[in-house]
């Protein structure tokens, strides 16, 4: 028989799981706005580890600016996840041999 191994096939996307989720454990990405001003670090999972705010741009008072910049950095730093996953399960996709 040209066999189809069902129990093969689900051992080895099991193993490509785990081995998905410590990826994203170990995945941390830094994205920052306003040449620095603000900086976003967060892990594969999209969790936010960090936030750094330059004190000068709390002391301009331009509160809508400093929110602009927040969403842009946190917004980056997800895009990078996304990207960094994208490579990391289309590696392992072909490892299945589907």
């Amino acid at each position: 028989m040209g066999g189809f191994n069902l129990q093969e096939l689900m051992s080895k996307a099991k193993s490509q799981y785990e081995t998905l989720q410590k990826k994203m454990q170990e995945t941390v990405v830094e994205a920052s706005s306003g040449g620095g001003t603000v900086t976003a670090k967060m892990d594969g999972r999209k969790q936010l580890l960090s936030l750094r705010i330059d004190p000068e741009a709390v002391k301009a008072g331009d509160v809508e600016m400093l929110q602009d910049l927040i969403l842009a950095a946190v917004n980056e730093a997800a895009r990078q996840v996304d990207g960094a996953m994208q490579s990391t399960v289309g590696g392992m996709l072909g490892g299945i041999g589907l």
